[in-house]
């Protein structure tokens, strides 16, 4: 007998988007469904009176292993934060952090 428990995949985790002037920034989380290649890794930028989105940047790639099931591979957004700068920080569900200048649509990732 196999004592083996395989673990399933928790739920994305809920971020509350994020309002700078009048843009919203929120996770993208289902990106695949959108041809994106990938579930999480992007935020979206929308115009927060019309809804428009304005556009949509990839924080962070990640590799699929084509021997396992890809939704026990994807990398949400865990955190996002805006700070006195206007940019924003970005947490991954693997600890990893970002940079996010939204004036230039740039990302940096941080070091540990």
């Amino acid at each position: 007998m196999n004592d083996k428990i395989e673990k399933e995949r928790l739920e994305p985790p809920e971020v509350d988007p994020i309002l700078i002037g009048n843009v919203r920034y929120e996770p993208l989380m289902w990106g695949i469904a959108r041809g994106l290649g990938q579930n999480g890794g992007y935020i979206e930028a929308f115009d927060n009176t019309t809804d428009a989105s304005l556009w949509v940047l990839k924080i962070y790639d990640i590799v699929y292993d084509g021997d396992m099931e890809s939704d026990k591979q994807d990398i949400f957004i865990q955190e996002m934060h805006a700070v006195e700068s206007g940019e924003l920080l970005i947490l991954d569900e693997r600890g990893r952090r970002y940079r996010v200048d939204v004036r230039d649509v740039s990302v940096e990732a941080l070091p540990d």
